[in-house]
């Protein structure tokens, strides 16, 4: 079969398996009403404002506002679901709690890193003295405490806390996680150890060895386990897309990592093969998944309003599905890979697009009428802006596999700039948005400084931008360089020096911003500010907690 066909025959078949799922959704075989956007709210409850992170008065006038726009009052709850509810909390509590810890650790171990390797591309005599601190190792370390730490730390969290809810089923076997989270922690200890001694696979996104590797293999089966008896054992009829979401991130990573970290298999051209193919695929089929996951429950809790079209959401979810397990070959344009493989790639990116839409129509649809909660709130805030950033760096990526793009960002400072836009434009504000919404139920208590949520926004809002920016006009600066033939290698270095110090003040404005959301964590968890009258950790479940 030449290569037309085979490009030909993959386009069909994803444009006619997305027709078929359209039909189905317009012909019953999929509920087409709202009821399965309503599952996460108690009878009643819909219309009713949560916002965990704002001060009483700030609920207030937020439900105020949206009362007001709605022209009604919200009803009364239904105690017995809402019961429910609060021994799913109390079930998840503990183990949520330590999954946060892990990743507040891991966030800030990974700023100070990235934060060093990012001042070393512009001052590199800083800090040579140490062999672990050197660019090629720190900057290694910084990847893994993200990919590894913070980032699957929250999203598992964040699962951990939502899936028994939306189960309407505590969590069952939660002794399981905590191994599962003890043996993952211990693994990237000794991975990043192993790092800094320069003992490293020397793959992006796999530097950590195979033998440690182990290990979190085991780590993440056993985190996996208490998700999966709830499934089992769940007390309600329809799955929440929230609940397909996480549970195929929770399917795809194992298959994604073992299939990568098996030694001896992969080699040479196959081995750069895989290794994108893990790496982008491990942004898109775990960190997204879990991202999305988040957006699709919170956003709606904290408006009081169900997503507009639970079709649109499914067909995220399918597309994402479909489409996004090849588009890692992109990185490989020019390499010594088949050219069909590589065009494949780039027709899987651009058909990318039409989950993301789906997402951000969606997204829009629902926010409707209710954008100034997006002033007001400042964990809607964190969402809202992560959902928008999915939809800039799932199209700019799109954009980027094509060759004409590709030829002058390839190799160049732009690439890094759009994956951080990815993991943390996107993914991490989702994930600060969750953990301003979960962790008061987990404490029984409310955020203390609603100012330091701001402040903590502002920072890494504005450090980001700088960040992103920079990095953006002085790769593309750096890669027009690169293609011209008249001009010296040094001259694509030299163009990108002032650009590379816009990106370290962004960086330093991003630690600041994390070390302000880590003490605020502390101060909220020790009892310390305001209404320090109220418990801390871990209580049972009061009559407080059951109208939350």
């Amino acid at each position: 079969m030449n290569t037309v066909a085979i490009l030909l025959s993959a386009f069909v078949l994803s444009f006619v398996a997305l027709l078929v799922f359209i039909w189905s959704q317009r012909t019953g075989l999929f509920d087409r009403s709202s009821r399965g956007a309503e599952v996460i709210f108690a009878p009643g409850e819909i219309g009713r404002i949560e916002e965990p992170a704002a001060t009483a008065a700030g609920r207030g006038a937020l439900q105020r506002t949206r009362d007001a726009a709605q022209g009604g009052a919200t009803g009364h709850h239904d105690s017995d679901e809402l019961r429910e509810r609060a021994r799913a909390d109390a079930s998840t509590g503990p183990v949520v709690f330590f999954f946060f810890c892990c990743a507040i650790v891991w966030l800030l171990v990974a700023s100070a890193a990235g934060l060093t390797a990012s001042i070393k591309l512009h001052e590199p005599d800083w800090l040579v003295q140490q062999a672990w601190l050197t660019f090629g190792r720190i900057r290694t370390i910084h990847l893994n405490a993200v990919a590894y730490g913070w980032a699957p730390m929250a999203g598992l969290g964040v699962a951990l806390f939502i899936i028994p809810r939306l189960l309407k089923t505590p969590l069952i076997g939660a002794r399981y996680a905590f191994a599962g989270g003890v043996l993952w922690n211990a693994a990237l200890i000794a991975g990043l150890g192993s790092i800094g001694a320069g003992v490293s696979d020397g793959l992006e996104w796999l530097e950590i060895p195979w033998q440690i590797g182990t290990l979190f293999a085991l780590g993440g089966a056993l985190i996996a386990l208490p998700l999966v008896f709830t499934l089992v054992n769940r007390r309600v009829d329809h799955l929440y897309v929230s609940v397909w979401y996480m549970a195929c991130a929770l399917f795809w990573i194992p298959v994604l990592f073992i299939v990568a970290k098996v030694p001896g298999v992969h080699r040479g051209v196959e081995q750069a093969t895989m290794n994108w193919w893990f790496g982008h695929n491990v942004l898109g089929l775990f960190y997204t998944p879990l991202a999305l996951a988040s957006v699709y429950y919170f956003l709606p809790k904290i408006i009081g309003r169900p997503i507009q079209s639970y079709n649109l959401s499914l067909l995220g979810f399918w597309g994402l599905a479909f489409f996004y397990g090849q588009v890692g070959g992109h990185h490989l344009i020019g390499g010594p890979v088949p050219h069909w493989m590589i065009t494949l790639s780039i027709v899987q990116s651009m058909m990318m697009i039409i989950p993301v839409a789906a997402f951000t129509v969606n997204q829009y649809q629902t926010l409707q009428g209710h954008l100034g909660a997006l002033r007001d709130s400042p964990t809607l805030r964190f969402i809202g802006v992560g959902g928008l950033m999915y939809t800039a760096s799932s199209i700019q990526g799109s954009l980027e596999a094509l060759r004409s793009v590709n030829v002058i960002t390839h190799f160049t400072h732009y690439t890094v700039a759009h994956a951080h836009l990815g993991l943390y434009g996107f993914v991490s504000f989702v994930f600060f948005g969750a953990m301003y919404f979960t962790m008061p139920r987990v404490t029984a208590r409310e955020w203390p400084y609603p100012w330091m949520i701001s402040l903590h926004f502002w920072l890494v809002s504005t450090g980001f931008a700088t960040y992103f920016i920079s990095l953006s006009i002085g790769g593309w600066l750096q890669g027009e360089a690169m293609l011209d033939a008249a001009r010296p290698f040094m001259d694509s270095v030299a163009v990108t020096l002032p650009y590379l110090q816009g990106r370290s003040i962004g960086g330093a404005f991003m630690v600041l911003g994390h070390l302000v959301f880590a003490l605020h964590f502390v101060l909220l968890v020790t009892n310390f500010g305001p209404q320090r009258d109220k418990p801390a950790l871990f209580r049972r479940f009061s009559s407080r907690e059951l109208v939350s």
